[in-house]
């Protein structure tokens, strides 16, 4: 299983903005019901795309400027990030098939 990594205002640029792969970045919180449904969904293309996207996880609550610089009006909110600029991006719940639809086109 790929690991989702928990990152913060301290370590997104050198995760997120820095790195070589594109990234799928989720951001939700604890107490929010649909960033829940979406976990197992994230989790999944973790997996299904190891080694081709890095998937990471952002607290919004603890990570108030990174919601703030990238817009995030509503949780969960996914970017896809190539190469430090947001390609994509989904708000709220979105079965697995609609969410690679969306982001498959910025695979290469």
């Amino acid at each position: 299983m790929a690991e989702i990594i928990h990152v913060n205002e301290k370590t997104f640029q050198s995760e997120v903005l820095e790195t070589d792969k594109p990234v799928l970045v989720d951001f939700s919180a604890v107490w929010c019901q649909p960033c829940k449904m979406l976990d197992p969904v994230v989790q999944e293309l973790a997996g299904e795309w190891d080694g081709k996207v890095k998937v990471v996880k952002i607290d919004a609550d603890e990570n108030p400027n990174l919601v703030m610089k990238y817009g995030v009006m509503g949780i969960p909110t996914l970017l896809f990030i190539k190469g430090g600029e947001v390609k994509e991006r989904v708000t709220g719940y979105m079965p697995k098939e609609k969410l690679i639809a969306h982001f498959r086109p910025h695979f290469n």
